[in-house]
């Protein structure tokens, strides 16, 4: 079991643009030197809410200032973006890290984006997402002259005049055949779940308010897609996500996610919008809960928030993996710094005391499955 942490990010537009955009860094720095394997860091273009409008530039401020962590976009919006500048910017980035990238992608679900780049109504932005990465991945594994036309974009670069100098040529990626490519999954039975299992891509369960009775579902239809394209389902592969508060004391992490002032407060007021927006209150809502529509931030951060002491998250950490199945990393929701102190105790506690004993766990349990 590893562990890696996912960054929306979300903060209250009210506080420093420059000062959230930097603690987000350092709760980067602090996850590399913990140990924590991987971040993916999200994309909106129009939201102050989630200010990080281009995750390449901001993950190259930290190349660096890490060392091992691996940096990801969680994720490139396809249906936003000609695949052709998504191709040569992951491959430059993917130089600059030096094969530290993984490239998150998605459809793309905030309101103000969709608008902006008018892909919202009747679009199938997940046929954006199969014809851009097709598009990708043929700027990558070939050579000009390219004349590919699609149904949303066209790729064509014909003159090849001056191609003894380069002109006409994309730059590769580092990695080969290419960066590690992921795809967030959000609702249940997800399409994207399927083609990523039909694709080989890494399947990330990303929307850590859902409650985790419909999270299951992600690698049920995950398995569909790899079983129809012949290729085995290694749990090893899935990314779970959660938001994830350790203090000393079960009273203490319950006081500070249930603080008005907070960032969980914020964090759980601006989904239960989004989420009432959409209609989708049943898949976030606690177990046995009479009335979705009538529920409060706090029951669903008392529920979806894994919180507690040491041993408790521990606890509930094998009671998640209980109900979903094996994967492979745990994915720590990244979330607004109020008090520096209290969230990077939280942070270390999970990465150097909770997480070898999870792991643990998920090691002796596939262990005796396997002896069955």
């Amino acid at each position: 079991m590893r562990l890696g942490m996912f960054m929306q990010p979300v903060h209250d537009p009210k506080r420093d643009q420059t000062q959230v955009i930097d603690e987000d860094r350092e709760a980067i720095i602090l996850a590399d030197k913990l140990g924590f394997e991987e971040v993916w860091v999200g994309e909106h273009a129009a939201a102050t809410v989630e200010p990080i409008t281009a995750p390449l530039v901001f993950l190259a401020t930290l190349l660096g200032e890490t060392k091992n962590i691996k940096l990801g976009t969680g994720v490139f919006c396809l249906p936003n973006h000609h695949p052709a500048q998504v191709a040569g910017q992951s491959a430059l980035f993917d130089h600059l890290s030096r094969g530290r990238f993984q490239m998150g992608i998605g459809t793309g679900s905030l309101s103000s984006d969709v608008e902006l780049f008018e892909v919202g109504g009747d679009t199938d932005r997940g046929d954006m997402v199969r014809e851009s990465m097709e598009h990708i991945l043929a700027i990558w594994e070939g050579e000009p002259p390219y004349k590919r036309e699609g149904k949303y974009w066209n790729v064509k670069i014909e003159d090849m005049g001056r191609s003894d100098f380069g002109v006409g040529h994309f730059v590769k990626p580092y990695q080969q055949p290419h960066p590690p490519i992921a795809i967030s999954i959000m609702s249940p039975k997800s399409g994207s779940a399927r083609m990523a299992g039909e694709r080989g891509w890494i399947p990330i369960s990303g929307a850590a308010f859902l409650h985790p009775r419909y999270t299951s579902s992600h690698w049920e239809t995950y398995a569909e897609g790899c079983e129809k394209a012949g290729r085995a389902a290694d749990p090893e592969i899935w990314r779970v996500s959660r938001s994830i508060v350790v203090a000393p004391t079960d009273g203490e992490a319950l006081d500070y996610i249930l603080n008005p002032d907070g960032p969980m407060s914020y964090w759980y007021q601006y989904f239960l919008s989004s989420i009432r927006t959409r209609g989708l209150t049943k898949f976030v809502a606690p177990e046995g809960h009479p009335d979705p529509d009538s529920m409060t931030w706090q029951d669903i951060a008392k529920e979806q928030c894994t919180w507690g002491s040491p041993n408790t998250v521990l606890d509930k950490l094998v009671a998640l993996r209980d109900l979903t199945g094996h994967f492979g990393v745990l994915t720590a929701m990244a979330h607004e710094w109020d008090d520096k102190e209290f969230c990077r105790r939280s942070m270390t506690t999970l990465a150097k005391d909770i997480m070898p004993k999870f792991s643990q766990h998920a090691e002796a349990d596939l262990t005796a499955r396997a002896a069955e």
